[in-house]
């Protein structure tokens, strides 16, 4: 089966129309169409021939795609609908405008607040996954997406795992994950649990926050050696304006062992709370005070600027008393 991406364009898969490419893996083509019968956008994930022809991964792919289907949260991409038509294989989900991916590259690394906001969708998507058990094994900035309003949800929930499992069944080597962002524990060929996730998810906030990668190289045996001993450079050496709250975040994420990590996907959004809470404590101190008027917000103000005056009024009162008994006395 020798079928390409551009014979697909214009042809009925299923209930949905593709209409175009919009990307691609080494496992799949994204294809931009529309479900026929009403026309709702979507987008098209499609196996290419060389794995839809293998039967094994091909039901692999199908069965995640399924667990996948089930994990409904607000940060995670809904999947529509998951079938085969002739050769073709696919799962059609919801199609969004952008990703965090295309975002930097068009308008660089987002500001502090915005790159927290990321985070904490991001994690409240993988404490969901893990408290049933499903790790992601590919969070990268390709993988995150925005909706409309700007909520980031993750996408291809799944997919790692389908090649993990075809792998370990056939004992064909494939690689699974992206090499600049798998964990140490991923590099090593180790067992893998939620906190693999976060270690992916340093990466790309690590990415998000300097516009550059931790650790890069051409060979992917030098980039695993590199994931398994070398220490990122700190981010705020790439960017001084971030916070050292936001910077240790970012290297607890990248932390070697995974026990020197975040314990799980529940801790790091607790932690993420706490600085959102903090940040609009600030907030709302530095609105209040700007309504303060002028003399009360100079130095002095607050409870000693409030009752200054009538404390030194009624000290002059007692003062004048004093003077007429003693003046009377003489």
């Amino acid at each position: 089966m020798s079928l390409e991406a551009e014979e697909l364009l214009g042809r009925a898969i299923g209930p949905f129309t593709v209409e175009r490419l919009i990307g691609q893996g080494g496992f799949a083509w994204v294809f931009a169409g529309r479900r026929t019968a009403d026309g709702t956008r979507v987008a098209l994930k499609i196996l290419k021939p060389r794995y839809a022809g293998d039967q094994q991964f091909e039901s692999r792919f199908r069965n995640e795609a399924r667990v996948a289907s089930e994990l409904r949260h607000p940060n995670i991409v809904r999947i529509l609908d998951i079938g085969k038509t002739g050769e073709v294989t696919y799962f059609a989900m919801d199609l969004y405008p952008g990703s965090l991916a295309s975002r930097l590259a068009r308008d660089g690394p987002p500001t502090e607040g915005d790159l927290l906001r990321i985070a904490r969708d991001v994690t409240s998507a993988l404490a969901f996954a893990h408290a049933g058990g499903i790790i992601h094994r590919d969070i990268k900035v390709d993988n995150i997406l925005f909706t409309a309003d700007g909520t980031a949800v993750i996408a291809d929930f799944g997919i790692a795992r389908a090649v993990s499992g075809y792998a370990t069944a056939t004992g064909v080597n494939m690689t699974i994950g992206t090499p600049h962002y798998v964990s140490p524990e991923q590099a090593q060929g180790r067992p893998l649990d939620g906190r693999s996730d976060l270690y992916a998810l340093g990466v790309t906030l690590y990415k998000a926050a300097t516009g550059d990668l931790p650790f890069r190289s051409n060979d992917w045996f030098e980039l695993a050696r590199m994931h398994v001993e070398e220490a990122p450079e700190p981010p705020r050496n790439r960017r001084p304006d971030l916070s050292k709250r936001t910077e240790r975040i970012i290297l607890k994420c990248l932390a070697k062992h995974p026990d020197d990590r975040y314990a799980s996907a529940d801790e790091l959004l607790a932690e993420l709370d706490a600085v959102e809470q903090a940040g609009r404590r600030t907030e709302s101190f530095g609105m209040a005070a700007a309504r303060l008027p002028t003399d009360q917000r100079a130095p002095g103000a607050g409870i000693l600027g409030k009752w200054l005056l009538p404390v030194a009024a009624v000290a002059v009162v007692i003062l004048v008393a004093l003077l007429v008994v003693v003046l009377g006395r003489r």
